[in-house]
């Protein structure tokens, strides 16, 4: 066994360090919502046992990095993170494969708007479900790519505003809706308590930005340009910048 600890000692640092950072973010006060924060609220409060599900987009990076998976824990995503709207099939897939087991998912406005009807095969199953939908009136990983790889200004990634607890409602389920993070526990502990399909929908910023651990040259380049050249809300894109949590990571 090696004595020297230099290296161990050190990476556990970075650990604590990366964990506070997200921890900042998880509990943000701030208006519009920080999208971290149901996603860590509710993987705070999900079973033990449960199926967790997440679609494609944004936000399955905010479930890496804010939902804390367990030994008993089952996690669906799509293979190459693509696949919008496949969060309710395999909730769907889950809840044939094991009977009366909980289901949490995490999915977008976007891919919830082009699977919402599958909602009521849920509702129809009488499956234990609790969608958490991120609503920020955004189609925000493709918004990213634009930005980032392209250097161009965000074009055609507005997503209408339909309010997903009154469809979840509407289709025989159950539909909560928080907007205020001091208000995210007892919605969430409400929500949880409740037998069957639930749709909880979270109201969070739309510029709210998760960038890749390394942000290269080019990166930089696309993404000074397309703030200059006419992207939407760039002021406040750039205010988002400074509190991202990958920052941390750049050395």
């Amino acid at each position: 066994r090696k004595q020297e600890r230099g290296f161990l000692d050190m990476a556990q640092a970075e650990t604590r360090r990366w964990h506070e950072t997200l921890r900042a973010a998880e509990t943000s006060p701030r208006l519009p919502m920080n999208p971290a924060a149901p996603v860590a609220a509710l993987g705070a409060r999900m079973p033990a046992d449960a199926v967790v599900v997440a679609d494609s987009g944004h936000h399955t990076g905010l479930v890496a990095r804010h939902m804390r998976l367990g030994p008993e824990h089952d996690f669906g995503v799509s293979g190459l993170l693509a696949s919008m709207g496949c969060a309710i099939p395999y909730a769907v897939a889950a809840g044939c494969a094991w009977p009366g087991r909980p289901i949490i998912g995490v999915i977008g406005d976007g891919g919830l708007a082009m699977q919402l009807g599958e909602f009521a095969t849920a509702v129809a199953m009488k499956l234990p479900l609790k969608l958490l939908v991120l609503r920020n009136g955004t189609l925000g990983q493709i918004k990213w790519e634009q930005i980032l790889f392209l250097g161009n200004p965000e074009h055609g990634c507005e997503v209408p505003v339909i309010d997903f607890a009154k469809a979840a409602e509407a289709m025989g389920g159950h539909g909560f809706t928080v907007e205020d993070p001091a208000k995210l526990g007892a919605v969430l502990d409400a929500a949880l308590a409740v037998e069957g399909p639930v749709i909880i929908q979270a109201i969070v910023d739309p510029n709210e930005p998760l960038l890749p651990a390394v942000v290269s040259e080019a990166y930089a380049k696309h993404l000074k340009q397309a703030l200059g050249e006419g992207t939407k809300d760039a002021t406040a894109i750039e205010a988002a910048l400074e509190r991202e949590p990958s920052r941390s990571m750049m050395g």
